[in-house]
């Protein structure tokens, strides 16, 4: 089942980095709030289709929960308007280590503190050195571009 689990993520993975592609040419024409709008609306009826056949039927459920839960909600908005921004200024790979880079920070937080009733792995020598390797990386795929922009830049002119 871990191996499923991991080829899910992996296409899920794939699936975003096209889905940040082609919303960042899109922002382009049609704005940052609007591509994201654009893709909350779609998000919401795909998922209002699947809560009707696939969902548990309690929705506001949802209301039961902690309010500092509903946070996660924000977040992952949040997420998706700053990787709109990003993509068309840095690139699809520097956006997308960014947000990897991100996520493996707080997630070692998270673990090493067990905050949000998460379990508790501490920060040990391996996880540290595969951040500053993220890190390294997204210094080096950063650097990268935008050397690449600036080589383009120079042919056109």
């Amino acid at each position: 089942m871990g191996i499923i689990m991991i080829l899910f993520t992996f296409f899920g993975g794939i699936t975003l980095s096209a889905q940040s592609s082609i919303n960042g040419t899109l922002s382009r024409k049609a704005g940052t709030l609007e591509t994201t709008l654009l893709t909350f609306l779609t998000g919401t009826m795909f998922l209002a289709i699947s809560i009707l056949f696939f969902g548990k039927g309690n929705v506001l459920g949802i209301l039961e929960v902690p309010k500092w839960q509903l946070s996660a909600a924000f977040l992952g908005t949040l997420y998706l308007l700053l990787t709109v921004m990003a993509v068309p200024r840095i690139g699809v790979i520097a956006t997308n280590i960014a947000g990897i880079a991100g996520q493996l920070v707080i997630g070692v937080l998270i673990d090493h503190f067990g905050w949000f009733n998460s379990m508790v792995i501490s920060l040990d020598m391996k996880r540290a050195f595969a951040l500053l390797f993220m890190l390294i990386a997204l210094y080096f795929i950063y650097k990268g571009n935008k050397r690449s922009s600036e080589e383009t830049n120079a042919q056109h002119i």
